[in-house]
């Protein structure tokens, strides 16, 4: 179950790979803005979050393997179909891209993406730190494999991890490195979900016992339904909090190749930069994304461990501060080394409340409805998507175009403009929120067990099969 867990989330989690895609797609579309160049990354990630409570739903009642199965056909379809975006002038082929690679891509990843987190977390309770940090961990480390293999498909060449050459690709464009991943994610999502299914009725542990429960442990006795858990008050401080972290966490995974490239850009002493010092620019900026990918995957595995021994609350309030106080700090860190430290101590915290959130979800709710009831918190997640890339796109101080050289489609030096900015104000507001978040959280405790209900109810649940 955790090999077909781990195959699936490393293919889900190339979304996280969209900033290797913006330059070169504004390059082919001038026209396009910021703020719409942005767009397909925020709807992507909220229509992934919607697409969450659907999938919870359905394999609550059915099992993971036909949904995980439907969710990994549907995103090969949309970034299969996402290759077509060059065939269209500027306005239809963002509507197009938002249609593919967003909303059919992000259903398929939120059909999927639950699957593995609510399976996994049924077949280890003693474990729900450790486990939800592992099931979801490869949705951290999926940018670590993939962003260096859209940037060499994109542009031709290397294929390079840590700056090492391990193979050579050659030039297949922006629209066609679309088509590429869109049909390795449809195989290994398939896959991965023909090894999952759900543990026995009433399964435990050899040898565990359940802890001690009730809200002073943290553990609250008994499931809660989706309707009894949205009427208590952690609910919603969670979600706000989960809104925080994702918020800030997402802003810097989805513009971190263009944060880099505008940092060093904003130093060049020529104008047009050549071709040899911008396509070195330019791998750097994807191997930023590769190393916070890294952080991310790691991040849910240290904090999901560290969490069953401190606890969710204490050990989220130490995340929301860590991260917050680098991002105060991170438009000084324009050394390479330096971005590197910072853009991947935000990774390791935003890997953390992708493990946490949904082990306090199983503390505090219970797991008969586990799959439907963090994808309702997961809609924070949503949020947090619209608003992250909003903010690095929407309060970014234009600073100017300069003319940089790359390729064209004959291989002959062609002439395209990078636009400069300043994103302080929005590492500024992000790190605020995440000192919030911390602050938030001392007041979250797990509330009361869910009264009884009535034993039709119970009875019509305990025939729902397995799966």
């Amino acid at each position: 179950m955790v090999i077909g867990a781990l195959i699936i989330q490393i293919s889900l989690g190339a979304v996280y790979i969209w900033s290797v895609f913006q330059t070169p797609l504004r390059g082919v579309f001038p026209g396009w803005s910021e703020t719409q160049v942005t767009l397909p990354a925020q709807l992507v990630i909220a229509a992934f979050a919607l697409a969450v409570i659907l999938g919870g739903r359905i394999q609550d009642r059915i099992g993971p393997r036909w949904v995980g199965t439907i969710g990994g056909l549907t995103l090969g379809a949309g970034l299969i179909l996402a290759g077509l975006t060059g065939s269209f002038a500027e306005d239809g082929a963002l509507l197009w891209l938002v249609g593919t690679y967003a909303i059919l891509g992000g259903i398929g990843i939120g059909m999927a993406y639950v699957c593995p987190i609510a399976t996994c977390v049924k077949w280890f309770p003693d474990k729900r730190g450790l486990i939800t940090g592992l099931a979801v961990a490869g949705f951290g480390a999926g940018a670590f494999f993939f962003a260096p293999l859209a940037r060499a498909l994109i542009a031709g060449g290397p294929y390079e991890l840590f700056g090492v050459g391990l193979f050579t690709l050659p030039r297949a464009g922006v629209f066609d490195t679309f088509a590429v991943l869109g049909l390795i994610f449809l195989v290994t999502v398939v896959f991965g979900a023909q090894l999952l299914r759900n543990p026995p009725a009433g399964y435990c542990p050899p040898g565990w016992s359940p802890p001690a429960l009730g809200p002073a442990r943290g553990i609250t006795q008994g499931d809660f339904t989706p309707g009894a858990m949205l009427r208590t008050r952690a609910f919603w401080l969670l979600w706000l909090t989960y809104l925080a972290g994702s918020t800030a966490g997402l802003m810097i995974i989805m513009k971190a190749a263009p944060i880099w490239e505008t940092f060093s850009l904003a130093a060049a002493i020529e104008s047009p930069v050549p071709y040899d010092r911008f396509a070195a620019i330019a791998s750097a900026a994807a191997m930023a994304v590769a190393v916070l990918a890294i952080f991310n995957a790691a991040g849910r595995i240290l904090w999901g461990k560290v969490s069953d021994g401190l606890g969710r609350e204490k050990t989220l309030i130490l995340m929301f501060i860590l991260c917050g106080l680098v991002l105060l700090g991170l438009d000084w860190m324009r050394a390479y080394p330096l971005y590197l430290l910072g853009v991947s101590v935000v990774a390791l915290c935003f890997g953390g409340y992708l493990a946490l959130y949904p082990a306090v979800v199983a503390d505090y709710y219970g797991t008969r409805h586990m799959g439907v009831n963090y994808g309702l918190l997961f809609t924070a997640y949503g949020a947090g998507g619209l608003l992250g890339p909003f903010l690095a796109a929407g309060l970014m101080k234009g600073a100017g175009g300069l003319e940089y050289e790359v390729l064209d489609a004959s291989g002959a030096l062609a002439m395209q403009v990078f636009q400069l900015g300043d994103y302080r104000p929005a590492f500024l507001t992000a790190g605020v929120l995440c000192l919030a978040a911390a602050a938030l959280m001392l007041s979250v405790r797990a509330p009361a067990a869910e009264p009884e209900r009535p034993i039709t109810s119970r009875a019509a649940e305990a025939s729902e099969p397995a799966g």
